[in-house]
């Protein structure tokens, strides 16, 4: 049965003769036509109606030849599902998936630019339409004078379809079109708007239009489940039956007892508690139905009628349609609303159930799918077709294995995906299982990651980011690594704001999800060092490698700042010592060859030197350290110690390139004032090896006399009388705020520090962790704090922890340190329970910055200078730490262990004597020996076992006489052999006590 109401037409609409025609209350009519209605549709110049797949149309406007005929389209052989009416033509679909348009003149021909696509939904606005794809692709056209087509602003308009691209990763349930405004619906109940916005019928809070697919974000979590477009006002639908209008308000087709339009989506109140089932939005008119009760509510404009009440006024809040008795509750309900009329198809309830999908849903992947292909009942190019229609689709991926349970999905944002990760697992599973159908599934997916688009309108776009690499881990080494290169491009070609949503994603995987994506793109760098290593060479390698390296700091900076629990280990690439094995090897053998080469020169046979295998084998030491300084940028995938190795190999590497430069002449009782007096002339070349001489005693730099250099210059800056540095409570150093100093004092300071560090000496100045963390351009925090002053911190983590409100008050504290302001008027703020924090981070933050700002920048300015390899920068904190101090363990133990002897064994008298004297020693004596040794007390990072002690026997006849003498810079102690324990002790503790001059260094 069809019901019908509002302006003039032809009694029966041509479906039926006039006696059959039956007049209800308020100038409703219906008829009950032989052949029913299977779908309409009503605009400004036409009604069209499917029968039987045949399509009538009938002219609604008096002005029209031929108005009130109903006739029916020659369409050959095309079996029509559904139709659509805009404002001087229609749309038609097939059952094939075929887009007709028919013109003015009723003359229907296919539309262009829409072969070999099968179109499952249609949608008319004024002058313009909108078609969705089976792989959920947008298609457009008509005008777009208002951006209605969602292409771009200055897009002329088309008579053929264009394919919206900035919609073709989301995942669409519905399409609709208006008069000059178009949307779309997600199958997350995301709504996207475009067009027209004169009257605010986007939603978006004002009136500008937008020439691109726009979110409206207040409807966002409102469980959208349809959109209907009127000429200058929308409807929305959500789950459970509320309904929201926006738009123009000028006829009360907004139901909200106004005649004002709204820029916001706004519940109709009227309706709450309804559960409306359907809304459908005419020209300035809206429909909805409740299917509970049958009831159709009307409001709007209803000077012609369309209201359905009896009565030509505008109606600005919703009142039931007055329908016939017939009417039942035996029937489900169409509700069409067009131009000035209005349209209730009733459907019996078992031929409901084959009109209720007259819109088709976008294809998507799903279990009873993936056991069809593995039971192998369909002919093989028939599932090869279907993978290729889901695997090619970003939105048909984008749209499966959703989380329904509990309408989770449709809780999808910037902090929630939606997805059924149980689901993934387990279909992917399924599909591993054949090699057929993965080979396959892998092909086409390769081929949809080349076309994603690198700026998504969406954020549900991203979940393809999310399922494909759950498809990889599943994958063989070959497929694994061609897939995951393609994933790894895409994911750096997104635009900005995509990456930021895709990283919150990632920071909420589960453990095992987030575990795999880090393993897919180490195993894939790993694989490509492990190439380098094994001397393959090429351009490509290394833009390969950055690539992953990129991904994989993505995820290990999500994975610091979420706090995710995934151990640094997880990001650790072993093949990187490997590669540091094989560039010391080719080292090594080039040395090798160089000498060769001086001694072919010598000979005069320098011609044949230069052989095509050397020249190779500089080309691949070169690549090498190509591949050395792009791990640089990444650290965190380099352990401790191959860190240290890269920047050993890099400091050597300019080493390689550079003449020694001048030796530095320093008097050892003025040792700063001599260096500052070097340093100030601006002579100094930083990036060669520092050589030093001190004045009036014999010995050659082989890095003990440097050593003992920076350990003099340590002590002579702590007692420098300028007083750059103030040693706290804890032992430790840190600068002096008091402003007193010059600024060239602090970065001199700096200097120094660069310079052992570059140099691979170290610094006997404590310098706090904060110090480093600074330099590395981290915050330091109140445990910071504490081991620098470790009373001054705990008072503070008191405060932090103190429940009492009066005793925070009582304390009397307010927002000054040491009468110096934290924030403007910090004088005059309390501090209490509820600013507390806020206090201690005022505070620590004033220790470690603000009252060192001027100090600190040129100590950094001094410390870049000092130090030109600027590979420091991957160190964490506490290895650069480390690295300019030393290991803060003293395992005297392990030095005992390494020792080697000459001229003796470890079983002598002598040996045994010397080693039961060294432990013997105090803590201090047994720093002075080291001193004595090497020229330094630091240990060694890595300890002991990093540094070579060697003693060497001394048998001459006056041993007794003489004292032990070292050779620094090749840690050997020459030992006389003594007579007895008691002279060893005594000559030992004499010679690590008093002997600082170095007369065989």
């Amino acid at each position: 049965m069809l019901c019908f109401w509002g302006a003039q037409v032809r009694e029966g609409l041509g479906l039926v003769k006039l006696d059959q025609v039956k007049h209800g209350n308020s100038g409703i009519r219906s008829v009950c036509p032989k052949l029913n209605v299977q779908d309409m549709s009503a605009g400004r110049s036409f009604a069209g109606f499917i029968r039987d797949g045949k399509v009538s149309v009938l002219r609604l406007r008096s002005e029209d030849r031929n108005d009130g005929k109903l006739m029916q389209l020659q369409l050959k052989n095309d079996k029509i599902r559904l139709i659509v009416c805009g404002a001087d033509g229609a749309v038609l679909l097939s059952d094939s998936g075929k887009v007709l348009i028919m013109d003015k003149s009723t003359v229907c021909k296919p539309l262009k630019g829409l072969e070999n696509r099968q179109v499952i939904q249609i949608a008319c606005g004024d002058h313009h339409s909108v078609a969705l794809t089976n792989d959920g692709q947008v298609f457009v056209w008509g005008e777009n004078s208002h951006g209605q087509l969602g292409l771009r602003k200055d897009h002329p308009g088309s008579p053929s379809a264009q394919h919206v691209q900035s919609l073709s990763g989301v995942p669409l349930a519905q399409i609709s079109a208006g008069g000059d405004h178009s949307f779309v619906l997600s199958l997350s109940g995301v709504v996207f708007g475009w067009g027209k916005n004169s009257a605010g019928q986007l939603g978006l809070g004002d009136t500008t239009d937008r020439h691109v697919p726009t979110v409206v974000k207040s409807l966002n979590w409102k469980k959208t489940v349809s959109i209907s477009c009127g000429g200058e006002h929308t409807a929305t639908l959500s789950k459970g039956g509320t309904v929201f209008t926006f738009g123009s308000g000028g006829c009360g087709q907004l139901g909200h007892k106004s005649f004002r339009d709204e820029h916001h989506p706004r519940v109709v109140a009227e309706l709450w508690g309804s559960e409306v089932s359907q809304v459908t939005c005419g020209r300035h008119h809206t429909l909805v139905s409740v299917a509970s009760s049958k009831l159709i509510y009307s409001f709007g404009c209803g000077m012609q009628g369309q209201l359905g009440n009896g009565e030509m006024i505008k109606q600005s809040v919703p009142f039931p349609v007055d329908l016939p008795t017939e009417c039942n509750h035996d029937y489900t309900i169409k509700i069409i609303a067009g131009e000035n009329h209005s349209f209730a198809l009733f459907f019996k309830e078992l031929e409901s159930k084959g009109k209720s999908n007259l819109s088709r849903p976008v294809l998507t992947l799903n279990d009873r799918m993936i056991d069809r292909w593995l039971s192998g009942t369909d002919p093989w190019a028939t599932i090869k077709q279907e993978i290729n229609a889901v695997f090619s689709s970003a939105a048909s991926l984008n749209g499966s294995f959703l989380k329904i349970n509990c309408d989770d999905h449709y809780q999808m944002s910037e902090e929630h995906c939606g997805l059924d990760f149980d689901l993934v697992k387990s279909s992917f599973a399924k599909l591993s299982e054949n090699k057929s159908l993965i080979s396959e599934v892998v092909k086409v997916v390769e081929q949809m990651l080349r076309s994603l688009n690198p700026n998504p309108v969406g954020v549900e776009s991203l979940r393809v980011y999310l399922l494909v690499p759950e498809l990889i881990r599943r994958l063989k080494k070959q497929q694994k690594t061609e897939l995951t290169e393609a994933l790894a491009t895409k994911i750096l070609q997104l635009d900005p704001d995509s990456h930021k949503v895709l990283e919150k994603y990632w920071s909420k995987l589960p453990d095992d999800w987030l575990k795999s994506l880090v393993k897919i793109f180490r195993r894939a760098s790993a694989e490509l060092i492990g190439q380098i290593s094994c001397g393959k060479m090429g351009c490509d390698l290394t833009r390969r490698l950055k690539k992953f390296l990129k991904i994989l700091q993505m995820i290990y900076q999500v994975c610091c700042s979420a706090n995710r629990d995934i151990p640094n280990r997880d990001f650790i690439i072993h093949e990187i010592s490997d590669l540091l094995d094989t560039l010391q090897a080719t080292l090594e053998d080039l040395q090798l060859r160089l000498q060769l080469l001086q001694l072919l020169r010598l000979l005069q046979l320098l011609q044949s030197a230069m052989t095509e295998d050397w020249e190779d084998m500089l080309k691949l030491k070169d690549f090498y350290f190509v591949t050395i300084n792009i791990l640089v940028k990444f650290p965190f995938v380099a352990d401790n110690v191959s860190k240290r190795r890269i920047f050993h190999s890099l400091q050597c590497q300019l080493f390689r390139f550079r003449a020694n430069g001048k030796v530095l002449h320093i008097n050892r009782e003025s040792v700063w004032l001599d260096t500052l007096t070097y340093l100030r002339k601006k002579k100094h070349s930083f990036r060669n090896p520092l050589q030093v001489t001190f004045i009036g005693e014999n010995g050659v730099d082989m890095r003990g006399l440097s050593a003992e250099f920076f350990s003099l210059l340590s002590q002579s800056l702590l007692k420098w009388e300028n007083k750059v540095l103030e040693v706290h409570e804890s032992s430790l150093v840190w600068f002096n705020p008091d402003g007193m100093q010059a600024n060239r004092d602090f970065y001199y300071l700096g200097v120094i520090c660069g310079m052992a560090l570059y140099n691979l000496h170290y610094i006997n100045i404590d310098f706090p962790l904060a110090l480093f963390k600074k330099l590395l351009q981290q915050r330091p925090t109140l445990n910071d704090l504490e081991e620098l002053s470790p009373v001054e911190a705990r008072s503070l983590k008191s405060l932090l922890e103190e429940d009492e409100d009066e005793v925070v008050d009582m304390l009397f504290l307010d927002f000054t340190f040491k009468g110096k302001k934290l924030i403007p008027n910090g004088d005059q703020i309390q501090v209490t329970k509820v600013n507390r924090q806020k206090y201690v981070d005022l505070y620590v933050d004033f220790v470690f910055n603000k009252s060192v700002k001027k100090q600190f920048k040129h100590f950094s300015r001094g410390f870049f200078k000092g130090c030109p390899l600027d590979a420091w920068s991957m160190f964490h904190p506490e290895e650069l730490q480390e690295l300019l101090h030393g290991s803060p363990k003293y395992e005297w133990k392990e030095l005992q262990q390494c020792a080697s002897y000459e001229k003796c064994s470890a079983s002598d008298e002598l040996i045994k004597n010397f080693w039961t004297v060294f432990f013997e020693l105090s803590e201090e004596n047994k720093k002075k020996f080291l001193i004595f040794l090497y020229g330094t007390d630091r240990v060694p990072v890595g300890g002991f076992s990093k540094r070579s002690l060697k003693i060497l026997l001394s048998d001459c006849p006056d041993a007794d006489d003489r004292l032990p003498e070292a050779q620094t810079c090749f840690g050997i102690l020459i030992l006389p052999k003594y007579s007895d324990i008691n002279t060893l002790r005594n000559k030992l503790i004499h010679a690590v006590s008093f002997c600082e001059v170095f007369g065989r260094g």
